[in-house]
């Protein structure tokens, strides 16, 4: 059979919960007994894992008749070199497509759905069944992309974090983290739990629930939604809140939300001896040490995703 294309397709999969198990209790037996006897149906397990297999081994029927496939998991692919050409398939759920998506560099990525009945994945508008007659719309650039904004993190020391939903710069433990705040010409001296920096991906996901938690506690009425709700995909600015920032003799709470944009950024200085850290999708070990005395300036990042849709 003839291939459609010279550039490389790249396959993106997960481990499974039960893979996760397995991994952990050694056999599959071992895992079952821990998972029933806290009362859980341990099928559910199987069947998830079944049907996404499945899916993993169609795709790859599909894909290997259409040009070179490789296979890469998830825990590799912060290490893995995408080539400018290649095409990124990404089977699995939304967590999956936007933790690809932050290590790419212009390639479009394809979010598969392996089981729509148990996930609705708003970044999978596709089903295995798609790629047949898909993917040569792709090579072609007859598909439209839906650009994604990402935050960067550049630290004073050239590191680097890139996030397609959002950043957390704060303690490891999420205890008091200590931390010089500088935004929109106005500075001060903070501790919080944490900052949050979203993009218009992640708006509705942990700045949300931030945003929820406080209105919560003030007794707002307001649709608590909005701002971040609202916020594009591709949007040019960031949106930031501080988690339970403590007033004091020695720090402020006024600096607690707001906008990062080109012509208002925002700039934060470690005070934490240990355990400072900025970590990028909710993945606490994809993470850049931020121990005192060090400098991270937080932009809107120079690179977007592109997506297929």
């Amino acid at each position: 059979m003839k291939k459609l294309t010279e550039n490389k397709i790249v396959l993106v999969k997960r481990k499974t919960r039960l893979d996760e198990l397995i991994a952990r209790f050694n056999t599959a037996e071992q895992a079952r007994f821990y998972v029933e006897r806290l009362g859980s149906d341990f099928t559910d397990y199987q069947k998830e894992d079944a049907v996404y297999k499945q899916a993993l081994r169609t795709t790859e029927d599909v894909l290997s008749g259409m040009g070179r496939l490789q296979v890469v998991s998830r825990e590799y692919v912060p290490n893995f070199m995408f080539g400018k050409q290649d095409i990124v398939v990404a089977v699995g759920q939304d967590g999956l497509v936007s933790n690809t998506l932050k290590y790419l560099d212009n390639q479009p990525l394809i979010g598969v759905n392996p089981d729509p009945a148990r996930w609705d994945g708003a970044l999978l508008p596709f089903r295995v069944t798609d790629l047949r007659s898909l993917l040569p719309d792709v090579f072609a650039n007859r598909r439209p992309i839906s650009e994604v904004s990402m935050a960067k993190s550049r630290l004073n020391d050239g590191q680097v974090i890139y996030a397609v939903n959002d950043l957390f710069i704060g303690q490891k433990t999420h205890v008091s983290a200590r931390y010089h705040i500088q935004y929109d010409q106005a500075g001060e001296y903070q501790s919080s739990s944490g900052i949050i920096v979203s993009t218009g991906l992640g708006a509705t996901g942990w700045l949300k629930s931030v945003v929820a938690g406080a209105a919560g506690i003030t007794g707002a009425e307001e649709d608590i939604s909005i701002p971040a709700g609202r916020q594009e995909w591709g949007a040019e600015y960031l949106q930031f809140t501080v988690r339970e920032p403590f007033p004091s003799n020695t720090t402020g709470a006024n600096i607690v939300f707001g906008r990062i944009s080109a012509d208002k950024p925002m700039r934060i200085t470690s005070y934490m001896p240990e355990n400072g850290v900025i970590f990028s999708d909710g993945i606490e070990s994809d993470f850049l040490e931020f121990r005192s005395g060090v400098v991270a300036e937080i932009t809107v990042a120079e690179k977007k995703g592109r997506l297929v849709l």
